[in-house]
C-alpha cells in the first residue's frame, strides 16, 4: 500500500558513523615528573549505561579476579524526531548517473534528527574529565561526518552532530567505602536525511520545443516545432574492420584511396586514427575526398592499412553522460 520496498540503511549507518566518532579515546597515567607511563584506550560499546551500571552491581567486590574493565563509553540511539525547519519540496527530483546508460531518479530525502545518548563510566573524576576534554572542543557546538547515504548511486552527506548538553554525577555502590563510579552523559543530536526508494531509468535523448502564437496553450495555434537529438561526435563502436586506407596520406591531403567507396554516402563522419573527417564527394569506386580535421579534432598523417570507421546512429546510441556530442536538430513551421 504504501509503495515499493526499500531499505537504504541509512539509520544504522548513522549510528556506526556516530560510533566511531568515539572509538579511539584514550585515557594516560603519568608520574610525579610528568612522563607517561601507561596509556589505555576506553572500550567502547553500544548499549544504555544501566547495563553497564547493573553488571557493576553485580560484582561489587574488589577483590573479584573478573571485573568490568573502567573507565569505559557506552551509547545508544534515545529518539527519531521529525525536522521541518530542514524540510524541502518533496516534488524536487535529483538524477544520478547509474552505469553507461541509465539514470537513478531520487525524490527528496525526509529530515530527521537522531537523538543519542554517550555516557562515560569512570572510577576517577581525573579519567572521566580527561575524555571529556578529548570530546568536548571538537562539538562547536556541531561537527560534520560524511556519511555515504545511498550505495547505488554513491551519494554523499555531510551530517552535522550538535553536542546539546551534558551532565555529571558521582554513584557508589552499597556504602561509601565500597567502589566509587563518576558518571557524565552527553546528549547529541544527528541531523540526517532519510531516503525512500530510488528508480532507475534511461537518460533523456530527445527534446522537442513548441513555440506558439499566444500565452494560452489550449488555444493558440503552434507555429513553430523544434526537435534535438545528441549526435555522436566520434566513434564508439570500432566498427570500421575491412574499411581501410589504401594508401598513405599526409595532413594536407583531401583525397582518400579507400577499399570501397561505395559504402560511404555523401555527409558521412568518418574516423581515423582520432582525426574526424567529413565525406564530400566520391569521385570513383576507391576514393573519397573528405574535409579534415572535423570535430576539433587535428590533421594528421595516416598510413596504409588504417581502418576507416564511419560514425553513425550506432555510435549515438553508445553515447555516455560524460561524452562530448553534438546535436541534430530539426525545425518544422505550421500554417
Amino acid at each position: 500500500m504504501l509503495g515499493a520496498y526499500t531499505y537504504n540503511k541509512v539509520i544504522r549507518k548513522c549510528v556506526i558513523a556516530f560510533g566511531t566518532l568515539f572509538n579511539n579515546i584514550e585515557v594516560r597515567k603519568e608520574t610525579g615528573t610528568g612522563s607517561t607511563y601507561q596509556k589505555m584506550k576506553v572500550p567502547l560499546a553500544y548499549g544504555p549505561r544501566q547495563k553497564f551500571l547493573a553488571r557493576l552491581e553485580q560484582q561489587p567486590e574488589l577483590n573479584r579476579k573478573v571485573a568490568i574493565t573502567l573507565p569505559r563509553i557506552s551509547f545508544e540511539m534515545t529518539g527519531l524526531t521529525y525536522d521541518g525547519t530542514r524540510k524541502l519540496s518533496p516534488i524536487n527530483v535529483d538524477y544520478k548517473k547509474d552505469g553507461s546508460n541509465a539514470i537513478r531518479k531520487m525524490f527528496t530525502p525526509v529530515p530527521y534528527n537522531l537523538d543519542f545518548s554517550l555516557s562515560i563510566l569512570s572510577k576517577t573524576n581525573d579519567e572521566a574529565l580527561e575524555i571529556v576534554e578529548q570530546i568536548a572542543p571538537v562539538f562547536q557546538p556541531s561537527y560534520n561526518v560524511t556519511i555515504k547515504i545511498i550505495d547505488d548511486v554513491n551519494e554523499y552527506r555531510d551530517i552535522p552532530i550538535v553536542l546539546n548538553n551534558m551532565s555529571y554525577s558521582d554513584e557508589y555502590e552499597g556504602n561509601f567505602d565500597q567502589r566509587k563510579l563518576t558518571t557524565i552523559d552527553m546528549n547529541f543530536t544527528m541531523k540526517a536525511y532519510i531516503f525512500g526508494p530510488t528508480q532507475t531509468g534511461k537518460p533523456i535523448k530527445k527534446a522537442k520545443v513548441d513555440y506558439k502564437t499566444g500565452t494560452d496553450t489550449q488555444t493558440a495555434p503552434r507555429r513553430v516545432s523544434y526537435t534535438v537529438e545528441p549526435k555522436a561526435l566520434r566513434d564508439k563502436d570500432s566498427d570500421g574492420a575491412g574499411l581501410t586506407l589504401t594508401s598513405n596520406i599526409t595532413n594536407k591531403i583531401g583525397t582518400l584511396q579507400v577499399t570501397d567507396s561505395s559504402l560511404f554516402s555523401i555527409g558521412d563522419y568518418i574516423e581515423i586514427n582520432n582525426e574526424v573527417m567529413k565525406v564530400k564527394t566520391k569521385p570513383d569506386g576507391t576514393s573519397i575526398t573528405v574535409s579534415r580535421g572535423q570535430n576539433a579534432t587535428t590533421q594528421a598523417a595516416h598510413s596504409t592499412g588504417s581502418v576507416i570507421d564511419i560514425i553513425t546512429s550506432a555510435d549515438t546510441a553508445l553515447l555516455d553522460s560524460d561524452d562530448d556530442f553534438g546535436f541534430n536538430e530539426m525545425t518544422s513551421f505550421y500554417g
